[in-house]
């Protein structure tokens, strides 16, 4: 019995997981956040809870190549002071799921992007510059990146929507393209391991679901391929600008739902 018979999934429902997948691997690897709508589109395939511990597994694919492309360009000292504020994101995302519905999570999330896309968008309007990586040493730079970690965790956890977070703020710290692409590399893959045992253990990802993954992650690889080919001819400004409208999108399309 073939994957698709397992899951129920029609010949045109695997070709829309497949066209995400492929997303997958150019968001990771060109326009960070761009994977929301792949996200919209396993939830609609598949049943949404066994979708998250679906597309699990597939993102992972994604940040191993990206690490494999960009390892060189990451920036530790912005990392490190993310993760325990993401960590703490990550408990309050699992107590909001405690009693939150699907609706509410959904209509916060996208929410929250919409709001730091246009928090983002006022910013570079009104200053001069951007902070460069290395202010992330200074009181407002930690300020901003327990802020903006805490959120972070809060979506992965809840939605596997923590991209957008992490690409606002990576943008408003001033972060040019390799380099962004470097760090939330890293960030991505460390994170998204650490909640493999998480989502076998409430049985998001079992045998079925790692023999569809299997299937899937084929097009992860000519989508990040394609991502490396592009981002080196996209501009700085242009690369922001996508960045920006894919969370704005990954917002809408949470909120309408």
């Amino acid at each position: 019995m073939n994957t698709m018979t397992l899951w129920h999934i029609s010949g045109w429902g695997f070709a829309a997981l497949a066209s995400a997948a492929l997303l997958v691997g150019f968001s990771k690897t060109a326009v960070s956040g761009a994977n929301t709508v792949s996200l919209a589109i396993f939830a609609a395939v598949l049943p949404a809870r066994a979708s998250t511990g679906i597309l699990l597994p597939v993102l992972i694919a994604g940040d191993v190549l990206a690490v494999l492309t960009y390892r060189r360009h990451a920036h530790w000292p912005t990392l490190w002071r993310l993760f325990p504020a993401v960590a703490a994101g990550v408990v309050v995302g699992t107590l909001f799921l405690m009693w939150a519905d699907d609706g509410i999570v959904r209509t916060s999330i996208g929410a929250i992007l919409l709001l730091m896309a246009g928090v983002t968008m006022w910013r570079r309007r009104t200053a001069d510059a951007g902070e460069a990586p290395d202010q992330v040493t200074s009181r407002a730079g930690r300020a901003k990146a327990r802020s903006y970690g805490v959120l972070g965790g809060f979506t992965t956890m809840v939605a596997n929507a923590g991209g957008p977070v992490m690409s606002m703020y990576l943008l408003s710290a001033g972060f040019r393209k390799l380099g962004f692409l470097g760090t939330s590399a890293f960030f991505f893959l460390i994170v998204n391991v650490s909640k493999v045992p998480f989502s076998a253990g409430l049985g998001l990802i079992d045998g079925r679901s790692l023999l569809l993954d299997a299937a899937l992650a084929v097009f992860v690889v000519p989508g990040a391929l394609f991502g490396k080919w592009a981002v080196n001819r996209i501009n700085q400004r242009l690369f922001e600008q996508l960045v920006i409208a894919a969370t704005i999108v990954g917002g809408v399309q949470l909120l309408v739902r």
